[in-house]
């Protein structure tokens, strides 16, 4: 069943574009790392949108890692983490459920202090059982542990959200 259409979730970018922008206005860059494919690609979408607003310098990012088992291998990070000392940060995903896969990419910036560390997701289902708080929500959806959430965005253009 479709959650969300491709003009909802425009619509749901742009409004967080401005929140992003809102809370950001003290900060002259903001590190946009988003985590594996969906939530690089929510990122890119995230960075167009800002760049029609904002007067800050966004430099992308993307974190990846394996959600499944996040312990087998290393959390990658594609931007030099010396470059993240004292910088805003929006770490982004397509969907937050347990908040496991968010958690584990922490680990990506623990070698440097950043100025601050926001997380924006475009789904975010409620489920945590990791210490792991999300600044920025499209849409909160109340699911069952046995629905999903599958996010399509792809290069085309064509997005939605879909309850499987």
């Amino acid at each position: 069943m479709q959650i969300l259409d491709n003009t909802q979730v425009r619509q749901k970018i742009k409004r967080l574009a401005y929140q992003i922008v809102e809370s950001n206005l003290s900060y002259k860059k903001l590190y946009l790392l988003g985590i594996n494919n969906n939530g690089m690609r929510f990122a890119q979408l995230l960075k167009a949108e800002l760049e029609q607003i904002a007067l800050i310098d966004l430099i992308i990012g993307n974190i990846r890692l394996n959600p499944a088992n996040p312990m087998e291998s290393e959390v990658m990070l594609d931007v030099p983490v010396e470059e993240l000392q004292d910088k805003s940060i929006l770490i982004t995903d397509d969907v937050a459920n347990t908040g496991r896969t968010i958690f584990y990419a922490f680990s990506a910036i623990m070698k440097t202090l950043p100025a601050r560390v926001q997380i924006g997701v475009l789904v975010d289902r409620k489920h945590k059982n990791f210490p792991v708080h999300v600044d920025y929500v499209g849409m909160t959806l109340a699911t069952t542990l046995k629905e999903n959430i599958d996010v399509d965005i792809d290069d085309g253009g064509k997005m939605g959200v879909f309850l499987t």
